[in-house]
């Protein structure tokens, strides 16, 4: 395993070394310190250059096969995927290729490969730009995609997968007034009350961060906490909170919220984010399974596959492969069951999850609907502004998923239901 360098390309090529060698998430990566020798503004470009390479990286392969006899190293392989990617994206070719050529001569071991990979991406810079865009969109690995297909069908996962090529514009929640965020930053108000930025730029040096009128959140991750539209003064938990983005706009409506966590560093997350924002939440380390209470409503965004955010977190189907999905499923099952026995008499349970599977969505609501006599869905509750009707689902929940919104740059898969007795 190659160590963290100091510019981004190198960083960023790391970065690729630990999801595609190690298997490791790229958050995991960086809760490492990955980038911990980069500045702001370089840690940022190091991670949208790995970002970007594992979105094309079919298509680089593809190119890289023409020049290639066999595969080289992974680490070289590596630093060939991000180089062709940036210069069919527009890089440099230049300082692309010379940098190439200076990380892999850092490495002693590889050192002897730097010759061929200057002849290769100077054979790239010539003829790749020019046939990046005739390649097919690449696809998700079989593993995922197959049953996508059975549960959506082949169209449909197409348009996901331009989704997830096109990469996710900045979507922000406002804890106050969302248009005039919109009008101080730029952005479009869109029709759920989320702003949306363009991709790109440092977050924490846009106006209005640091004095906390705004937090980043996908729009479909907005969502659910928009389905409880929790009132002041409600007891409300949020039974899985970090890193925070629901507790907000939970405290924001004026609940009393309770966010609880089973992780102590994720939990200390929670505390930044709300002490930036200047909102109030009771925080609390404790497992969801076994957390005692009384609640007026109850979020619950459990743990699951987490692939509906793969627009935004490309590195996932690379570093996992669904052998642990049906442990998350039986999780997810558990904490429906906990969740509603803490509610107290007339109250709601929202479940989501930021999965594309039925079977972490749908698939739960329909058998917790079977295990427990007069619970409902509440469709009523999903009447809000940029709902489409299609959107809703059989069993009553809400899906979400990354080729909605093409027009607008989409959004994340997520599935929403409300639970009432």
């Amino acid at each position: 395993m190659t160590s963290p360098a100091t510019t981004p390309r190198g960083s960023a090529v790391f970065l690729l070394d630990q999801v595609l060698g190690e298997g490791r998430l790229m958050p995991e990566a960086l809760s490492g310190g990955a980038l911990h020798r980069l500045d702001p503004a370089d840690r940022a470009r190091a991670q949208r250059l790995a970002l970007d390479t594992l979105r094309g990286l079919e298509r680089a392969d593809r190119l890289l096969a023409r020049h290639l006899r066999k595969a080289p190293p992974l680490h070289v392989r590596n630093v060939l995927r991000l180089s062709t990617v940036e210069i069919c994206q527009g890089g440099d070719a230049h300082g692309v290729v010379n940098d190439a050529v200076s990380i892999v001569a850092a490495d002693k071991r590889r050192a002897p490969m730097k010759g061929m990979v200057n002849a290769v991406l100077r054979k790239i810079a010539a003829e790749g730009p020019g046939a990046w865009g005739k390649l097919r969109v690449p696809r998700l690995p079989k593993w995922l995609r197959a049953p996508l297909s059975d549960a959506y069908g082949a169209p449909i996962v197409a348009a996901m997968e331009a989704a997830h090529f096109a990469g996710a514009p900045l979507d922000i929640t406002a804890r106050d007034d969302p248009a005039a965020v919109a009008q101080m930053l730029g952005g479009t108000l869109l029709p759920t009350g989320t702003v949306r930025l363009p991709q790109g730029g440092q977050v924490s040096g846009l106006p209005g961060f640091n004095d906390g009128q705004w937090w980043v959140q996908d729009a479909a991750a907005a969502m659910p906490a928009r389905v409880l539209a929790a009132q002041r003064g409600e007891a409300v938990l949020d039974m899985c909170a970090a890193p925070g983005g629901k507790t907000m706009q939970l405290a924001a409506a004026g609940a009393d919220v309770t966010a609880l966590d089973i992780s102590p560093a994720r939990m200390e997350r929670v505390r930044e984010n709300l002490a930036r924002t200047g909102l109030t939440a009771t925080t609390v380390v404790d497992d969801a399974l076994t957390h005692e209470g009384r609640y007026n409503a109850i979020l619950l965004d459990a743990p699951c596959s987490a692939t509906g955010t793969i627009r935004r977190h490309p590195d996932l189907p690379h570093a996992q492969d669904g052998s642990n999905y049906g442990a998350l499923m039986e999780l997810q099952a558990r904490m429906i069951d906990h969740a509603l026995g803490l509610l107290g008499p007339g109250g709601r349970l929202i479940y989501c999850t930021c999965s594309l599977l039925p079977d972490e969505g749908e698939c739960q609501v329909e058998e917790a609907l079977a295990r427990h006599p007069g619970l409902a869905t509440d469709t009523a509750a999903l009447n809000l502004p940029g709902i489409a009707p299609e959107w809703i689902t059989p069993e009553g929940g809400l899906r979400l998923r990354p080729d909605y919104w093409a027009d607008l740059g989409g959004m994340d898969g997520f599935y929403i239901a409300a639970l009432i007795r």
